[in-house]
């Protein structure tokens, strides 16, 4: 079996390094990450220049690795297309430290990640614990692997997308694993910006966009929900974002834009000044 792993938090990340040891032991792996954080870049790629890749001395014995001037897609990309073009078979993207819980997976640049991997038919995990220092790497770093070896025993969905959460505890001391939902809050659904004015040529206004004070919502079947119980949330996710109960009014509304458009009733003329 041949894993691609990556991440947001840079090639020397101790939970990058974790994770490559801990998969080492049931897989092939290839190590592509970021040569510097990437956090908060969601799904982005990089279209308008060239991306310099280059080969790095591996943490962790037996493994391939290199570190990309690009984001963590671009890592995905780059990694099943040139390096080990049409050998990966799954990709996993962490550990990332700090969560990756509720609205915060449309920014996360871990899960962008494990998302590009799954627009491009490949299963695909994405790992977070819940803490920001003195991190538990390894028992995320053994439930990766674990869900590599059912992915490797065609026990999962050949193009499944998991979005997984850890509490920062011993496993020894971790409460239970559910399978959840995506709360409707997350610690980005606030911004604070800080206005730094005058700057050293006088001509240019700076600021600070940083996420703000978040009350997180928590509902039970939630990853939030379990995290905050010290359990292990694992969230099936998708790249489709429609929403498929449609809203009682849109039916409506549309049918009236689409009278209007037909009916063409606001000439052009109207939306020019004088």
């Amino acid at each position: 079996m041949n894993v691609l792993i990556t991440n947001d938090d840079g090639i020397n990340a101790p939970g990058l390094w974790a994770l490559a040891a801990e998969m080492r032991q049931v897989a092939e792996v290839l190590v592509v990450a970021p040569d510097r954080e990437q956090t908060g870049v969601g799904t982005s790629i990089t279209l308008h220049r060239s991306l310099r890749v280059k080969p790095v001395q591996p943490a962790v014995a037996g493994v391939e690795a290199y570190s990309l001037e690009g984001s963590p897609a671009d890592s995905v990309i780059v990694g099943t297309s040139m390096i080990w073009q049409d050998r990966v078979d799954l990709v996993v993207s962490g550990i990332n430290e700090g969560p990756n819980l509720g609205k915060d997976v449309l920014v996360s640049g871990t899960v962008g990640a494990a998302l590009q991997a799954h627009n491009c038919g490949l299963p695909a995990i994405a790992l977070s614990v819940a803490a920001i220092e003195d991190i538990h790497f390894d028992v995320a770093a053994r439930l990766a692997a674990l869900l590599a070896q059912k992915v490797g025993a065609d026990q999962l969905e050949r193009n499944a997308l998991l979005n997984v959460n850890l509490p920062n505890l011993p496993l020894a001391v971790i409460e239970g694993l559910d399978i959840t939902r995506l709360g409707e809050s997350g610690y980005t659904q606030g911004f604070a910006v800080t206005k730094v004015v005058g700057s050293y040529d006088n001509r240019r206004t700076y600021c600070w966009i940083v996420p703000g004070a978040t009350e997180l919502k928590v509902e039970q079947g939630t990853d939030i929900w379990a995290v905050e119980r010290n359990r292990i949330s694992v969230t099936p996710i998708h790249n489709s974002l429609t929403r498929h109960e449609e809203p009682e009014y849109l039916q409506g509304v549309c049918f009236q834009v689409s009278q209007d458009l037909s009916s063409d009733v606001l000439p052009v003329g109207d939306y020019l000044s004088p």
